[in-house]
């Protein structure tokens, strides 16, 4: 079977282990992994991934470019790589560096409210939200209990304001609040990835949200370099889940997000 992972982080060599190490500072993990491209596909070939979606994030405005630089980067020297761009709310011209990430051919947007310190529903970000309506994907981190930014609640006032918005709400909606994200996103249009999610949740508690939020609204990702892919994907396929289901989660949404036939 096919899988697409659609959640995972990479940095310049340099700062592989830097970058990897900042997100198990903030998230008090244990170091796994250098955050580098060749141990993301080493790790997840192992896993039996084959492709693998590359979402970073400026957490400082002036970053961005750079960022965006270096994932379009890596998708034109990996074939197995499908870079998003990311953008800041105090960028003083974030819709000009929207027109550079379609120009760089990036696939979609990647934000994260708690490491960014802006809400999901900033009214700064209305006017991307409005120009990427219907054309280009968004991949958002959702849920934190020590956070407000990120809260389940603000993303679906954004929906409700922006139908067309084609949302990957991160985490099953809300990592850590995973039942106030199903309280308030189970409605709405939009998929959710189950990164970062495997090993907090019991194996019952996933399969009920995949079954409530309905498969074809799931993707599959692992937050790499945070989790082992193997083990990931191990969770994954020990789920009870019908073949169809399956197929779904693990590469035919992803296509249908990134447009890939």
């Amino acid at each position: 079977m096919k899988i697409i992972d659609f959640h995972t982080h990479i940095y310049p060599d340099q700062l592989a282990v830097k970058g990897s190490q900042s997100i198990c500072d903030f998230y008090d993990l244990e170091y796994r992994y250098d955050g580098s491209a060749d141990t993301l596909l080493r790790e997840g070939k192992k896993a039996g991934i084959s492709r693998f979606v590359l979402l970073p994030v400026a957490v400082k405005p002036e970053y961005a470019q750079a960022i965006n630089r270096f994932s379009a980067e890596m998708s034109m020297e990996y074939r197995e790589f499908y870079g998003f761009g990311t953008v800041h709310p105090e960028m003083d011209h974030m819709l000009d560096e929207l027109e550079n990430i379609r120009k760089l051919g990036l696939y979609g947007i990647k934000i994260h409210p708690d490491t960014q310190r802006f809400p999901i529903d900033d009214p700064r970000m209305e006017p991307l939200y409005d120009a990427i309506s219907g054309n280009l994907p968004i991949v958002i981190h959702c849920g934190d209990p020590r956070y407000a930014y990120s809260r389940p609640e603000r993303l679906k006032r954004v929906l409700r304001r922006f139908p067309k918005l084609q949302v990957v709400a991160a985490h099953l909606g809300g990592w850590s609040m995973f039942e106030t994200a199903h309280e308030y996103l189970k409605d709405e249009s939009c998929f959710f990835d189950i990164s970062s999610c495997m090993m907090f949740l019991t194996k019952e508690a996933v399969e009920r949200y995949i079954k409530s939020y309905g498969a074809e609204r799931i993707v599959f990702g692992t937050d790499f370099p945070s989790w082992n892919p193997e083990k990931e994907v191990q969770s994954f396929l020990r789920l009870d889940l019908t073949q169809r289901e399956r197929e779904m989660i693990a590469h035919e949404n992803a296509e249908e997000i990134l447009k890939l036939y």
